[in-house]
């Protein structure tokens, strides 16, 4: 209920009325005045109630009055009725009823009580009343009220001390809240500025009046404080400072605003406030503990507790308050604060400084206020640096020994508290080190000084305590441990305050910024560069301070929560550093927290900037020194872990205490939440992680992630069961620490990149040289950042990959497999990695991230190569479908094969290979086909292994299947991007730069293809190049149909021509050492056991196939403009192959050299090979060596396209174009063809010239065979020009092949045996050459006929090889029937079949041709009969029987076809030349020199006296009769040669039994018969006839007279002995001849017998009778007959005139 309300008025004037009543009660007998007073009053309330409405201000009018009867009676003195005066003074105060001048009066009432010392503590109370409830007291009553309390403070009575106390506090602060109110009121009111420069205290004119009451009063306690009299406060009789001081403090802390909007205020501020403070510090600042006073001239006023701690308290107040006003001022004040942290003040000073340094630290924005006014400024105290120095150097001093009197630095170097101390503490045995009862509580340890830790504030307050002791008087005494733990508080507050304030500016900047772009996003924001230059300058000061203590700290806590703030409070600050850029600073700081981590001997050099000092007993690795300390100095923590340091040289273990983890997982959180701001410090952190992980034991699992486990080096890690749960934590945080880099912005990814790369630099430096576990972390963590950085790989795909290619490089094994790990599984996961916009659209991306994998193909260790293909195949396997552009690196990569890497490595990249050709052809750009060729290429040309080899030739060939397949699409797509390069090409201005090019993509691809294949067809493995033949052969015979025609020019010379020269010149380099067999149990057949011979073999195959090409594309062929040149080229390859010392390649050379003539057809079906072959008359040695049996059986799949070409396009291939029935019209290509053959064929026949060596090469006889064999199909072509110097030619090649020798090893096959009379096939080839020629000539035109002669004597050269077999060069052949088989020797062939089989055809000839007028003319026969007389002359001496036998026979057949001729041609004179001959062959043969061998039977003698009989009757029916057409000497010679044979010429020799048999009686009777029947010519015709008969005539009486004459001579000698009887037989026969004789010359004409004649006749007769003697009965009667027709002869004789008319 409110004073003014009716209900509380009417209680008042209840009140007031019974007061009064109780008044004049009380007084009525003692006071009588003051009774008749109380009653006025009664009357005057209720006058003053009735008649006013406004009753309450009526009373204040009137409470002069009113109030009377009350001051009178307290003036009485009695406490009753003082006390009951009071209350009802006190009632009416309360309802403000009284006036000003009724107040005056009430308050010097008041100190007359005072003075009398009455009811002081009802005085009290009623002076504040009065005070509280109105404003009417000013001025001197005002200042009297006050004095009135001060007064009363200072009584003897404790109570009413402290209640006065209480009361002027109160008191004072009511004046300056009026101050307050006042100013409150007249805020609207603009008043004029006061007068500046008035420095007495009469500026107070100005002041209104409650801001003049204040004033005064607190000039007063200022003049009070300082031992001065008050201006105001008149009447005070004593006062205590520290009362004062309490005054002071308490107004300026709850009035700062008065002071700062009035300038009088101010001015006291700094005026008086301030330099009183000054004056009442210096017994504090001179006084130094310890030092003793003889030091000093005057004695020293000690430092009084009491003030020295209020004082500080109003510093305070002020610092907090006024630090605007009193730049200057404060600037002392803090330099006095940091002054009494000194070491040399006492213990009580030092401990309230640091509350008071508390009270400022929890206040940043203040700190700000410092930072920017002295720090910031020029010649001016580094304030803020100095405070932060001394918290820090203040406890540094509390760990010192007290005994020891050195005061530290104030600001130590980052390092130097924590390390350079640390070093030596260890050595002794610290207090907590032993005692461990002591650890429980929380506290610092340090080099043996144990200070406990108390919980002294909460968190960001400054609870001081004291500084709140205002009731000592004495110092108190300071428990162990508050000071420290006091100033750790500050330090913390202070980290704390600092970071959160200028961590919110900088978050509240960045909302701004933001803001900013998002309205003006073309603009580039600004930021105030005045608050980061403060914020810089405040981390600047503070950094250094801070962190030599938390150093120190941190080293010193041995307790966790204390260890974790000053981590959180290093980790704020390095935070805080980075966000500002400070780089040193927050290297500091993360440098701190990196060696906290690690244990106490290991110095990491990234960490201690004192490296050199370490040197002396530290190795210096991988750039990192690790101290060796020995084990004994254990530290007073816990120790959780031991493990191995990270150093290349064994050492000894180290151990990791619970706090290492501590701080590793600070460092983890450091680099967690702020990797953004870590920059360049990354190193430190990773360094330091890395060793610890090494330290715990953690190694790299998949991923990356790091896992428990150290296989290797077992015993030496020992994990406590309280790391070991930790170890599964920490390892998460790790992995997680990375997983988050997927939050940093891209510099600071790259910095942490950089980081993790000069790590994983280092850790290879140190895995160097040996085998030693290498630190993987840095390389695990890469794979581990790369693979949640996916989305922005691009940006650190170049650094990260880069780093791991090197790692790759690594000699260390385990080092190099972790980075192949790494670098393959972020390809992996880059290439599964869902991108936007995706791979397949974005080439750039994709090939970048293939890039790397190309790059390991330069790594030379076979386990890397491993890696990287492994990983091709599982990406071709994963992602094969989407590759797209990435194919070339792809098949690069697999193409990269050396054959130095192993057959592991190369069989790995054929898998992939295969895998590629069998899914992903299709899925690839045509422009990688041509790769996909390469590289198959590549995979054939390897030589680790061979089986490879070969299937990647199979491959190839499903390549080409493909092509095959796809051909539309392929040309397509291929021919658009013929279309982009050329355009591209064209707009650079150069030429589109492609192999083979003129030539369409799609053919350019087969092109590739091909020339791969040529390229395998020469490799050095002789199964390789077979496979590679067949494989190319086929391809282009199934699919060469697709390629364009001018694609085949390419075809034929770039890549046939090319392949034959490499294989021809290879062949012919060849070398022909043995190859000794295979390894193992291959063996190698001995045609194939020499590279030469395995060379041929390829040689064959080539020739075989580039022939039968040109035969079955012979139309496609010739439509190029240069066929005839390729024809040349090809005919002088098989020229060359034919001529080549090898009999396989020579035989297979004719063998294509056939094909190309089409001689034989390409052997389709393999059943028909051999009737084929029969059919076209070539023998079966001949048979294609091509065809199905045969070793170069084209590789066919049962799908294979060849059937589906033959199926379709059967006639395109082989059969002509219609019209176009024979096969080679073009007359310059058999002539070709004839040329070629013609100089195979002389240079194999050419016997070696000089002496031969026993290896000098000999033409085998199939290879001359099939030589000769294509003769007659060849001919058939050329037939039209074939001229006389052309037939030499063959006849020359003829004689040459016939000549040649067989070795003996081969003799066998080709004659079965040598006495059987058999024709080699060679020999049926000349002949059937010869047969084609004269068959030709006989169907031909007359002109040809001029070449029989020449066919003749080839024919009879032959011929002549029965008795006169050729000799081959000087060559030494043996006969067949002494060659040893076994021995290398050359054997010469029976020619006798040969020679016997000409000479038929010879006679056979003969007979078709002897009118013909070229062999009349060139006088064949008497060539024949010239050639005939050998044998007839040797009759019995040739080499084989048969031989003369023919040879007579042959002569008669001759002779019978030929003399008719002859006669008919007699006058030409053609055959005059002839006769002779033919007369000498007689006379050889009739009469030979050799003798009949000595085993000749009767019946053969018989049968060969036939064959003379035969000759001679020839002679008669043939040749006498028709004398006259015949030269007289050759008759003159038959005749002698009859009457030679009609004569038995006695052999000596035979038996008698023989006699009758061998003296021939049968020929030489015909020989006589043929004599006479020549001398009966009656009817003589002509005069030659009768020339004839003259002839026999003569012959044969010169003949009679011979015999008789030789009997008659035998007779007489023989006496008694019978003669033989061969003689006897050949007289008797001579008689009979004489008397026939005799008959017919009786029935001739005289006139037709010539005188000769009779002259010879009768000069027989003495000779006939001398024969009378004889004994013989039968010649007896024999004469008898022959004497008797003599007697025609007896006439008388003629006179001599007669006769000579006659």
């Amino acid at each position: 209920m409110s004073t003014s309300s009716p209900e509380a008025v009417k209680k008042l004037l209840e009140n007031m009325q019974t007061d009064l009543r109780s008044l004049s009660m009380e007084c009525k007998k003692k006071f009588p005045p003051v009774k008749e007073a109380a009653e006025s009053g009664i009357v005057k309330v209720k006058t003053i109630a009735a008649r006013n409405t406004g009753i309450l201000a009526a009373l204040k009018e009137n409470s002069s009055e009113v109030v009377q009867p009350f001051l009178m009676g307290c003036g009485t003195k009695e406490p009753k009725i003082t006390q009951l005066c009071l209350a009802a003074i006190q009632r009416l105060m309360s309802h403000e009823v009284v006036s000003e001048a009724a107040a005056g009066n009430i308050i010097n009432m008041l100190w007359q009580l005072m003075e009398n010392g009455l009811e002081e503590l009802k005085l009290l109370q009623t002076v504040l009343v009065l005070l509280t409830t109105n404003t009417v007291v000013h001025d001197e009553v005002l200042s009297k009220a006050i004095v009135l309390c001060f007064r009363l403070h200072f009584t003897k009575d404790n109570i009413t001390n402290n209640t006065a106390a209480a009361t002027v506090r109160q008191v004072v602060t009511v004046v300056f809240e009026r101050m307050v109110a006042e100013d409150e009121r007249f805020k609207g009111i603009v008043e004029q500025p006061p007068v500046q420069g008035n420095t007495n205290r009469r500026s107070v004119s100005t002041l209104r009046p409650s801001a003049k009451d204040a004033y005064m009063l607190f000039q007063d306690l200022c003049q009070l404080v300082n031992a001065d009299a008050p201006y105001w406060l008149v009447g005070m009789t004593e006062m205590t400072r520290t009362f004062g001081l309490e005054l002071l403090e308490s107004v300026l802390n709850d009035f700062p605003g008065v002071f700062l909007q009035h300038q009088e205020f101010s001015f006291l501020l700094k005026e008086r406030v301030c330099p009183l403070v000054i004056k009442l510090f210096s017994p504090n600042i001179k006084f130094r503990q310890g030092s003793s006073s003889a030091a000093s001239p005057a004695p020293v006023e000690k430092p009084y507790f009491p003030i020295c701690m209020r004082l500080l308290r109003v510093v305070s107040v002020l610092i907090k308050h006024f630090y605007g006003l009193l730049v200057t001022e404060c600037e002392i004040f803090l330099s006095l604060l940091v002054k009494f942290l000194d070491g040399e003040k006492p213990q009580w000073l030092r401990a309230v400084a640091v509350e008071s340094v508390h009270r400022l630290c929890v206040q940043p924005h203040l700190l700000r206020s410092f930072c920017q006014s002295y720090d910031m400024k020029q010649h001016s105290t580094k304030v803020f640096r100095d405070i932060v120095n001394a918290l820090g150097s203040f406890i540094q001093s509390l760990f010192i020994v007290p005994n020891a009197g050195n005061t530290p630095a104030v600001s130590a170097p980052a390092g130097a508290s924590g390390e350079g101390a640390r070093g030596t503490a260890q050595g002794g045995t610290g207090t907590g080190g032993i005692s461990t009862n002591l650890t429980t509580q929380a506290a610092f340890e340090y080099r043996g000084t144990w200070i406990p830790l108390m919980t002294v504030s909460i968190q960001g307050s400054a609870k001081a305590t004291y500084l709140e002791m205002l009731d000592k008087v004495e110092p108190p005494s300071i428990p162990e441990g508050y000071a420290m733990s006091v100033a750790f508080s500050a330090l913390l507050d202070l980290v704390r305050g600092i970071t959160s304030m200028i961590e919110r500016e900088l978050a509240a900047e960045e909302e701004v910024a933001a803001e900013f772009r998002e309205a003006n996003p073309d603009q580039e924001w600004q930021p105030q560069p005045g608050a980061h230059l403060v914020w810089e300058e405040m981390v600047s000061a503070c950094w250094c301070g801070l962190l030599a203590a938390l150093s120190l700290l941190l080293d010193a806590s041995t307790d966790e929560t204390a260890t974790e703030n000053i981590l959180k409070a290093e980790l704020t600050m390095a935070s805080l550093c980075g966000r500002l850029g400070l780089v040193t600073p927050r290297d500091a700081f993360i440098t701190a927290i990196c060696k906290a981590s690690l244990p106490p001997h290991y110095a990491l050099t990234v960490l201690s900037s004192n490296a050199a000092n370490l040197s002396g007993k530290a190795y210096s690795i991988q750039g990192q020194s690790v101290q060796i300390i020995s084990p004994s100095s254990e530290s007073h923590q816990q120790v959780v872990a031991v493990g191995q340091p990270l150093t290349s040289q064994p050492q000894g273990t180290v151990v990791l205490t619970a706090k290492n983890i501590q701080c590793m997982r600070t460092l983890l959180n450091l680099a967690h939440c702020h990797g953004a701001v870590l920059g360049t410090s990354w190193q430190l952190v990773l360094a330091t992680l890395q060793h610890l992980v090494w330290i715990l034991g953690l190694k790299p699992g998949l991923g990356g992630a790091l896992k428990p486990g150290r296989a290797v080096e077992g015993p030496s890690t020992v994990l406590t069961t309280a790391v070991m749960t930790d170890l599964p934590v920490i390892s998460n945080i790790l992995s997680r620490l990375f997983e988050s880099s997927q939050y940093l912005d891209d510099v600071s990814l790259h910095h942490l990149i950089n980081a993790l790369c000069s790590l994983s630099l280092e850790a290879m430096e140190m895995a160097y040289g040996n085998n030693k576990e290498p630190s993987l972390f840095a390389v695990a963590k890469l794979l581990e950042t790369g693979l949640v950085n996916m989305d922005r790989i691009e940006i650190l795909w170049r650094p990260l990959t880069g780093h791991l290619l090197e790692v790759c490089q690594h000699p260390n094994s385990r080092m190099r497999e972790w980075g192949a790990e790494a670098l393959t599984a972020l390809i992996k996961a880059g290439l599964a990695y869902k991108h936007d916009p995706p791979l397949a659209q974005n080439l750039r991306l994709q090939l970048l991230l293939l890039s790397p994998l190309k790059e390991l193909s330069n790594v030379l260790h076979a386990d890397i190569r491993q890696k990287q293909l492994e990983s091709v195949l599982q990406i071709l396997q994963s992602q094969g479908d989407s590759l797209g552009p990435g194919w070339p690196l792809v098949l690069g990569v697999i193409g990269a094969i050396r054959n130095d890497q192993g057959e592991s490595l190369i069989r790995t990249a054929f898998q992939c290979l295969q895998l590629v050709v069998t899914d992903f052809l299709p899925t690839m750009p045509c422009t990688c086909l041509q790769i996909v060729v390469d590289v198959a290429g590549s995979f054939g040309l390897q030589n680790q292994e061979l089986n490879i080899s070969l299937t990647s030739i199979g491959l190839l060939w499903n390549i080409s299947d493909y092509f095959f397949q796809r051909g539309e699409a392929i040309t397509q797509e291929l021919g658009k991007e013929e279309e982009a390069l050329q355009k591209q090409a064209k707009e650079k201005g150069e030429t589109l730069n492609r192999p083979f090019h003129p030539a369409p993509p799609f053919d350019c691809l087969w092109l590739c293809l091909y020339a791969k294949l040529g390229e395998l067809c020469v490799d050095p493995r002789p199964a390789v190049r077979k496979s590679a033949g067949q494989t190319l052969f086929s391809t282009i015979a199934a699919h060469g149909t697709l390629l364009q025609q001018p694609t085949w020019h390419i075809v034929v010379w770039k890549v046939l021509f090319h392949l034959l020269d490499c294989v021809r010149t290879s062949s012919t380099t060849a070398d022909k050492e043995k190859i000794e067999s295979g390894g193992g149990n291959i063996l190698i057949h001995h045609s194939r056991d020499t590279a030469e011979k395995q060379w041929a073999e390829t040689w064959v195959l080539t020739l075989a196939g580039v022939a039968r090409i040109f035969n079955t594309r012979r139309y496609l062929l010739q439509q190029l403009g240069d066929f005839f040149e390729a024809w040349e080229i090809l005919l002088n390859h098989i020229q060359s192959a034919a001529l080549s010392k090898n009999n396989e390649v020579s035989l297979a050379a004719l063998k294509s050299f056939q094909e190309i003539l089409q001689i034989v057809t390409p052997v389709k079906d393999s059943d028909r090979a051999g009737d084929a072959f029969a059919a076209m008359g070539v023998p079966p040695v001949l048979i294609d060596p091509l065809s199905a049996s045969g070793p170069g059986r084209p590789l066919v799949r049962s799908d294979s396209l060849v059937e589906r070409l033959t199926r379709y396009n059967g006639a395109e291939l082989q059969a002509p174009p219609p019209g176009e029935e024979s096969a080679l019209e073009d007359s310059a290509l058999w002539w070709s063809a004839w040329n070629t053959w013609y100089r195979t064929g002389t240079d194999c026949t050419k016997p070696p010239s000089g002496p031969t060596e026993k290896f000098s090469f000999i033409p085998s006889q199939p290879f001359l065979t099939a030589l000769i064999q294509i003769f007659p199909a060849l001919y058939q072509h050329i037939k039209a020009n074939f001229s006389m110097e052309d037939l030499k030619k063959l006849g020359v090649i003829l004689h040459g092949a016939v000549s040649v020798p067989i070795s003996s090893d081969a003799s066998p096959f080709i004659l079965p045996s040598y006495t059987e009379a058999v024709l080699t096939s060679l020999q049926e080839a000349v002949l059937t050459a010869l047969d084609v020629l004269q068959k030709a000539i006989c169907v031909g035109p007359e002109n040809l006929q001029v070449m029989y002669p020449a066919i003749f004597e080839q024919l009879l050269l032959f011929v002549e090889f029965s008795c006169k077999p050729p000799q081959y060069g000087r060559m030494e052949t043996k006969h067949v029937a002494n060659a040893k088989y076994n021995q290398a020797e050359w054997v010469a062939l029976n020619y006798v079949p040969f020679a016997e089989r000409s000479l038929e055809v010879v006679v056979d000839l003969y007979h078709k041709t002897a009118c013909h007028k070229a062999v009349i003319n060139e006088k064949v026969l008497q060539n024949i009969i010239k050639t005939l007389r050998m044998p007839l002359g040797l009759k019995y001496a040739c080499p084989s029987e048969s031989t003369w036998k023919l040879a007579v026979s042959s002569l008669l057949k001759v002779l019978s076809i030929g003399l008719p001729v002859a006669r008919q041609h007699a006058s030409s004179g053609k055959f005059d030349t002839m006769w002779p001959e033919l007369a000498n062959a007689f006379e050889d043969f009739l009469f030979t020199k050799s003798t009949p061998p000595d085993n000749l039977s009767i019946q053969e003698f018989q049968k060969n006296e036939a064959v003379d009989v035969e000759v001679v009757q020839l002679i008669s029916t043939e040749i006498l009769p028709f004398a006259n057409f015949i030269p007289k000497d050759f008759v003159g010679q038959i005749m002698t040669m009859l009457n030679k044979g009609s004569i038995h010429s006695q052999s000596p020799s035979f038996t008698e039994a023989e006699v009758d048999v061998r003296m021939r009686e049968e020929f030489s009777k015909v020989c006589f018969e043929t004599l006479l029947q020549f001398s009966f010519s009656n009817k003589v015709s002509t005069p030659q006839e009768g020339y004839i008969s003259r002839m026999a005539l003569s012959v044969l009486l010169k003949r009679s007279q011979d015999v008789l004459r030789r009997y008659v001579e035998d007779e007489r000698l023989s006496g008694r002995c019978p003669l033989p009887r061969q003689q006897v037989t050949e007289i008797i026969f001579v008689l009979k001849a004489v008397s026939t004789l005799m008959d017919s010359l009786k029935k001739t004409q005289p006139e037709n017998v010539d005188g000769n004649t009779w002259a010879q006749v009768i000069a027989l007769y003495p000779t006939l009778v001398e024969c009378i003697t004889c004994s013989s009965s039968e010649v007896s009667s024999a004469l008898k007959e022959a004497l008797g027709p003599f007697k025609d002869f007896m006439q008388p004789p003629v006179s001599r005139v007669q006769n000579g008319e006659s």
